[in-house]
């Protein structure tokens, strides 16, 4: 098996020379590759979870700076994490209980300690504890409090009461409950598309019009899921220039019998008042509910407000970015290749030779993604469910701890 600094290396070059198509295969790889880490990294006897979220931190360090713009890198690294700190937390209180503390006195007592907050423990915690739930079940109950500061004021509390502690007890096992949450993360990012479709029937009604833009899997498991269910709806597809994707996906949607129009992207405003609702995929969802998608999606999203038609996401959760759109660490944008737009021979007669470099007269500007701010966006869907967009900050609380959001600088002062 190859040692864990080729599989790293690898995965950066394919991540630099964009050899991976698509932020659900990125992420998928991604979080691969910390399985991998994980299993195989040498731990201390003691200290286990630091050790483990400092390699993961190095790594996603490495891996981010590969390509910023891919920001489910980011989101996938700062999951595992939240994953580690999770179950570092469920371990020691799982020791604490089995040492005899009690859960309704002791805890509580020791709960508040220097920054003066109290941190209280679920209810789990109190009737048999249970590792944290999994990513669908986060929704579903009050999540579990994470917090290192409680973990350490818990230990400091025991050890005040004159209890003696050995070290060797403080060795925690991390690595296989990590691993484990992990295979569930993956599971999570290879079936969101299925996860995502079962929702079309609530979204798409009988007899709608629906515009989307350019070519997204997601958006085609989510149309052709109703299309299965017998719901009769027609499709307006925007071409998604340069690259034309949109022109792929109206041909599979007829293919599988939905009626399909292509039509181009500048007549996306000229069309907006025959729809009924826009269904988009997008490169990122970020902390304020924005999102961030290809280039011409902000035009898309500004029609479908003047004339009042939804605009609804469909995402999975690996797309949900905690940062925000003006954090340093955000790269909201690349410029691909003029290739796209014209052919270098096209450029051969328009230099300037009466400089000697012979720079050019017609420079191509190629922009690869789209910000669309909140205010444009009618609905998220992810695989957990629908959400307004003023919901995603609370949302992204479920998946990322703030100790994580700032990986570059904490691993520089690590260093």
């Amino acid at each position: 098996m190859p040692g864990i600094q080729a599989l790293v290396n690898d995965l950066v070059t394919k991540i630099q020379k964009r050899k991976i198509e698509g932020s659900n295969e990125t992420a998928r790889m991604t979080a691969e590759l910390l399985r991998s880490l994980i299993s195989q990294q040498k731990l201390p006897p003691t200290d286990q979870a630091a050790a483990l979220i400092e390699a993961v931190r190095d790594v996603g360090v490495r891996l981010i700076a590969a390509n910023p713009v891919e920001l489910a890198v980011g989101n996938i690294v700062r999951r595992v994490l939240r994953i580690i700190r999770d179950e570092d937390f469920y371990l020691k209180t799982k020791a604490l209980k089995e040492m005899g503390l009690s859960a309704g006195t002791d805890y509580e007592d020791m709960a508040v300690k220097g920054d003066g907050h109290n941190l209280p423990i679920s209810a789990n915690s109190a009737n048999g504890l249970q590792r944290p739930p999994s990513l669908h079940a986060l929704l579903e109950r009050s999540p579990e409090l994470v917090a290192n500061s409680l973990t350490s004021t818990l230990w400091d509390g025991y050890e005040g009461k004159g209890e003696s502690t050995d070290k060797s007890t403080r060795t925690w096992k991390v690595k296989s409950g990590v691993i484990e949450a992990l295979n569930d993360l993956i599971a999570d990012i290879n079936t969101c598309h299925e996860l995502i479709s079962e929702q079309a029937m609530e979204i798409i009604h009988q007899s709608e019009v629906i515009l989307t833009f350019g070519r997204s899997r997601t958006v085609k498991e989510f149309l052709l899921a109703a299309k299965v269910k017998k719901r009769s709806f027609q499709v307006f597809v925007a071409e998604g220039g340069p690259k034309y994707e949109g022109q792929l996906l109206a041909k599979e949607l007829a293919a599988r019998g939905l009626q399909t129009t292509a039509i181009l992207d500048a007549a996306v405003f000229a069309m907006i008042s025959r729809v009924n609702m826009v269904i988009v995929g997008v490169h990122a969802v970020m902390a304020n509910g924005g999102v961030i998608g290809p280039v011409g999606l902000n035009m898309v999203a500004l029609a479908a407000k003047r004339h009042a038609v939804p605009f609804v996401v469909v995402a999975g959760t690996h797309k949900l970015c905690p940062l925000h759109p003006h954090n340093p660490e955000v790269l909201l944008n690349e410029m691909r290749s003029s290739s796209e737009l014209l052919d270098f021979g096209e450029f051969s007669d328009l230099m300037d030779h009466g400089i000697g470099t012979g720079a050019p007269l017609l420079h191509v500007v190629n922009p690869a993604f789209d910000y669309v701010p909140p205010e444009l966006v009618s609905l998220v869907i992810t695989e957990i469910g629908g959400h307004n967009p003023s919901y995603i900050h609370q949302l992204m609380e479920n998946y990322y701890s703030a100790n994580d959001f700032t990986l570059q600088q904490q691993a520089a002062s690590s260093a």
